[in-house]
């Protein structure tokens, strides 16, 4: 009986493959991981959103910048929000982490609020993208 088996040559042929395969579609796979994360950072901006404009029609006014994200799960000020919601305006009582695990940024400016995440690297302006909100489509 007669072993079979494949040759160098032809073990050769398909790692090359293989590896041409990968070198091509590799990076279109890493790619989308990224943009998916940004777009998912999008979602959550806007559900933030939505929250702090229901915390300004109960209370009247957005809350400070100091009181930040938080002031959407716990009563920052209770004698200044006083229709503020049972349980608070998200759904959990753990301050919302981008999907780099980082926290959101707000900003109040006179009334105009401003949400985004500094994207992958956590660092306001460096080198990963940072995402606003009015910037999300």
């Amino acid at each position: 009986m007669k072993k079979t088996a494949f040759t160098l040559m032809e073990l050769m042929v398909v790692v090359v493959i293989l590896g041409m395969l990968a070198a091509v579609i590799a990076p279109n796979i890493l790619g989308k991981n990224d943009e998916a994360k940004e777009k998912l950072t999008c979602i959550q901006l806007k559900n933030l959103n939505n929250s702090f404009k229901s915390f300004k029609i109960d209370n009247g006014t957005y809350p400070k910048t100091e009181e930040g994200v938080k002031s959407l799960i716990k009563n920052p000020n209770t004698s200044k929000y006083k229709n503020f919601t049972n349980g608070g305006y998200l759904n959990n009582d753990k301050e919302p982490m981008d999907p780099w695990g980082n926290p959101f940024i707000y900003v109040n400016t006179k009334g105009k609020i401003t949400l985004l995440s500094y994207g992958s690297d956590g660092i306001e302006e460096g080198e990963g993208k940072d995402i606003f909100l009015n910037e999300c489509k």
